[in-house]
């Protein structure tokens, strides 16, 4: 039997390679926050690129149709604020008032009940006779608690301020430079991938801005839906739940469903069955106006994310980088699925030469 002998050689070449990669990506993991504002900032100039570029069909110089453009989106937002956010934050507060009032309409265990909550004081009650050092320390560290949780408010507070006074001012500068995120993928991307790199990020920058144009669009027409509908029913708190359907839309298939438990809970308590019936009812006919008309006549023209694929980017992002990687996860996952893409089609190219 012929011995046959691999032997594998490693050059300083390799070694070096090696840690290069490797430290890359511990500033990387280092650096992650930064990363995250960074592509934050990256995936926001994307979204409103389709309507810098409308502004530019005017004549108007880039500078001033990106600043129109953050104009309209920051003044639609203060415009929200300032007529939707009181009578929302009222919704709100009454909500959470008559919230036990719900929640009495449906079985509670033991603990959340009245007799529950008498034998818990009861019991706590009981040791009355705890000594006054005890009592001394046991308000030292309260108070250390909530001044540690000042602190940090204070700091999550500020920090975010910062982060989007950052995020915005990158971003803006990345829309304003004509190939601004261009020209920063190509200082970051090897001489010998930067074309493909280039390419690969204009397809996926094309896809992120007509999926976010589309689910936009396909949120506010049904949360506008829902909120007519419950107010014609007279269903409480009609803004608060279209907001709310609204804001769930951006789930595929599950959204409407998740959004339609808190209105027909609260119809069942407000009206009985046959009131939750009708609610239900209600979301159905939504739910069916959009499959077959606003899906089609909105969201099926744009070549988007499968709806698989947006469930598992949102529960990995979520999952990984909290709020911020929930809302980066649907443009990743456009980038990714473009990328998985030409894979497929150089195995295929291959595959059909041999």
């Amino acid at each position: 039997m012929k011995d046959t002998r691999y032997s594998i050689s490693i050059t300083s070449g390799t070694i070096v390679t090696a840690l290069v990669i490797g430290l890359i990506a511990y500033a990387l993991w280092t650096l992650r926050d930064l990363v995250l504002l960074v592509v934050t900032a990256i995936v926001m100039a994307s979204a409103i690129r389709p309507g810098v570029l409308f502004f530019m069909r005017y004549k108007l110089p880039r500078a001033l149709a990106v600043f129109g453009m953050y104009t309209a989106v920051f003044g639609a937002l203060f415009g929200f604020i300032y007529f939707f956010l009181p009578p929302l934050l009222g919704e709100v507060g009454n909500f959470i008032n008559v919230l036990p009032h719900y929640l009495q309409g449906f079985s509670l265990p033991a603990p959340f009940g009245s007799s529950g909550t008498s034998s818990f004081l009861s019991t706590n009650a009981s040791g009355t006779g705890t000594s006054f050092v005890q009592s001394l320390f046991s308000l030292q560290k309260a108070f250390t608690n909530t001044s540690a949780g000042a602190f940090s408010l204070l700091a999550t507070v500020f920090g975010g301020l910062f982060s989007l006074i950052f995020v915005v001012v990158l971003s803006f500068y990345f829309a304003v430079q004509e190939e601004g995120i261009e020209g920063f993928l190509r200082t970051i991307t090897p001489l010998a991938q930067e074309e493909y790199v280039i390419d690969l990020w204009r397809r996926s920058q094309k896809k992120i801005g007509l999926w976010m144009q589309g689910q936009i669009m396909l949120s506010v027409l049904v949360g506008v839906l829902v909120y007519l509908g419950l107010l014609i029913i007279g269903i409480p708190y009609a803004l608060l739940i279209g907001i709310f359907t609204a804001m769930m839309e951006i789930i595929p298939i599950f959204g409407s469903f998740i959004a339609a438990v808190p209105a027909i809970a609260i119809a069942f308590t407000t009206g009985g069955a046959t009131l939750s019936v009708i609610v239900a009812g209600l979301y159905i006919v939504v739910n069916q106006f959009e499959a077959h008309l606003i899906y089609p006549l909105v969201v099926k023209k744009i070549v988007g994310v499968p709806p698989l694929l947006v469930i598992v980017a949102m529960v990995a992002g979520g999952e990984l980088a909290g709020f911020l990687g929930l809302l980066l996860s649907i443009p990743l996952a456009a980038i990714l699925q473009e990328f998985v893409g030409d894979l497929d089609k150089g195995r295929r190219a291959r595959f059909a030469r041999k």
